[in-house]
């Protein structure tokens, strides 16, 4: 979903996306809900509960239980066209004149014009350089400063002229313009040297009688008379028998010439090899299209080609509007994809610093506590702000399932203090909610091989190496030698997709507070991994780690270092790369 779909917050206010990591776990989830919350009860307009990966049967039991909706899901946040593009779109027909086209760009100051069909798709554009291109004089080639591709309709209305009598004047035709200022000897002997035939002439001419009854005499195919000067009732009469069209131009006669040729069709000024672009397009890819096609301005489609907005060099330029509170992470390796391309604005998070740059400082609350609900909780406790119930039981669930229910390894004497003032204000028991959520159903029974290996999946890099770690937390590890040998494939497969140097799976006994690790990947690594065996060479038993954050991934990396200083570091895997699906 995009982020300009969102309604969550009034238009005036930009969104505000309050998001934890991708796959999300209950602690990423609760936090998001309870961060949106606590900035609603402070008065601070705009922040959206989000989330960027599937709940999962845990999480679908915490907001049950507390009557609270799923956050919403947002897949990408990158700037689209969408996100910059002008909606109230000033465009041209393309059987308009260019005089019209000059008065458009003109009147609302821009340099380019979309030109579309009668069913107002797209079929190029006219450029303000397009049509100066037109009306340069060229001195060397006379004939075509004088052409204009036209109706006489068209050269009437862009005079404001009034027809005294006109013939065919819908049809569009190639016409020359001749200015009837010299006598009457030397008047038709330079048309006839360019071999311009009378029919395709158009004289302007004020009020020269002798002039004006020669060229109906001739045969021209129009009469402009300049400065409103009507012609007599004779010449009037000789015309219509001729059939030649009598227009008068309420302006002079150097003026009536230029305006004549602005009335030309803007067909030979229609750029129509042009780039055009879908609402859906990320920006950061458009940026390519303006430097390939050296355009200032790209028309932007509907899947039926109908012209729906536009977009401009400076129109990329400018801010996108959407900003992110990045909760439970602070690396964008986790991050919703694009989080890179808008503004990340706050962070609330309890794990350890990760390379992020931002553009402006910002507000960066970082713990070293259970979860990053115990930090939520904390802020509206410190700014006397009393959570709902159901807020507070959100921020106790999130607690209980990163802290085991205050068993893991790292849990603080805060977190313990903050669950028991979250109780007393959801008036629940935390023994019995922690029941009800560690119960809530078995990750590995509930879902196939290649989501368990992407439950709760976090990428780091350590010592210039790529791997992922996934945790699943089980009652007994039963469920997972029952599926052993099919997750182990999917972690396979999870490594060579992602080109990683290993990818691990910890998978945590509650009751028991000890882990097995599962690791597909480099060989060397493997091997230096001090911890037992269990039955398959690539699985371990992990008797009291349960923590990934605080235990498993500080081993990883002295494992790293270790090799790095035997100059033995992993690579990633150079399985051939499988797109995504």
């Amino acid at each position: 979903m995009s982020p300009a779909a969102a309604t969550a917050s009034p238009p005036s206010v930009p969104p505000t996306y309050v998001i934890g990591h991708r796959n999300p776990d209950a602690d990423a989830i609760c936090s998001a809900i309870a961060y949106a919350a606590y900035k609603e009860a402070r008065g601070d307009l705009g922040y959206v509960a989000a989330r960027c990966g599937n709940s999962n049967a845990r999480i679908d039991t915490i907001l049950a239980r507390f009557k609270q909706p799923l956050p919403l899901y947002l897949s990408d946040v990158s700037p689209r066209v969408r996100d910059l593009m002008a909606t109230d779109v000033i465009s041209i027909p393309e059987n308009a004149t260019c005089a019209e086209a000059l008065e458009l760009l003109d009147r609302h100051h821009i340099r380019v014009l979309p030109v579309t069909s009668a069913r107002k798709g797209v079929v190029g554009v006219v450029s303000m350089a397009a049509l100066g291109g037109v009306f340069i004089p060229r001195v060397s080639e006379p004939r075509a400063m004088r052409q204009v591709n036209t109706s006489l309709a068209h050269i009437a209305r862009a005079l404001h002229a009034k027809a005294l009598h006109v013939v065919g004047e819908k049809r569009i035709e190639e016409l020359f313009v001749r200015l009837g200022t010299m006598d009457l000897s030397s008047f038709w002997s330079i048309s006839v040297r360019e071999n311009i035939p009378a029919s395709q002439s158009i004289v302007i001419v004020g009020d020269r009688h002798d002039i004006q009854r020669r060229s109906i005499e001739l045969g021209v195919r129009a009469i402009i008379i300049t400065s409103n000067l009507e012609p007599d009732d004779d010449t009037i009469d000789f015309a219509k028998e001729r059939g030649v069209s009598l227009i008068v131009s309420p302006y002079d006669s150097a003026t009536t010439a230029w305006v004549v040729r602005t009335a030309s069709t803007i067909e030979r000024v229609i750029e129509r090899n042009i780039a055009t672009v879908g609402q859906d397009m990320r920006i950061a890819d458009v940026r390519k299209k303006f430097s390939a096609a050296n355009a200032h301005a790209i028309p932007v489609t509907a899947d039926d080609g109908a012209l729906i907005g536009i977009l401009t060099k400076t129109d990329v330029l400018k801010p996108v509007q959407t900003r992110l509170a990045l909760v439970d992470h602070n690396e964008l390796t986790q991050a919703v994809p694009g989080a890179d391309e808008v503004t990340i604005a706050e962070i609330i998070d309890h794990h350890r610093l990760g390379a992020l740059n931002t553009a402006q400082p910002i507000l960066f609350i970082n713990e070293p506590v259970g979860s990053t609900c115990t930090i939520v909780a904390d802020l509206f406790r410190r700014e006397n702000l009393q959570p709902s119930p159901e807020i507070a039981g959100i921020m106790m669930s999130g607690l209980i399932s990163d802290t085991l229910h205050l068993h893991g390894p790292t849990t603080t004497s805060k977190d313990a203090l903050i669950l028991a003032w979250l109780g007393s204000i959801a008036g629940v028991d935390s023994k019995k909610l922690a029941d009800e959520i560690f119960n809530s159903g078995s990750v590995i029974l509930a879902n196939p091989p290649e989501k368990i290996v992407r439950s709760d999946h976090k990428v780091y890099e350590e010592e210039g190496v790529k791997f992922a770690v996934s945790q699943v937390e089980e009652l007994g590890f039963g469920n997972f030698w029952q599926h052993a040998k099919p997750i182990a494939e999917a972690l396979g497969a999870l490594r060579d997709e992602e080109r990683l140097a290993f990818a691990a799976l910890l998978v945590t006994d509650i009751n028991t507070q000890n882990s097995l690790l599962l690791v597909k990947g480099d060989a060397g690594l493997i091997q230096r991994i001090s911890y037992a065996h269990v039955e398959q060479d690539e699985i371990f038993d992990l008797p009291g780690i349960v923590s990934r954050k605080k235990q498993l991934i500080p081993y990883f990396s002295s494992l790293l270092k270790e090799m790095a200083a035997d100059g033995a570091l992993p690579t990633a895997s150079r399985a051939p790369f499988r797109k995504k699906r």
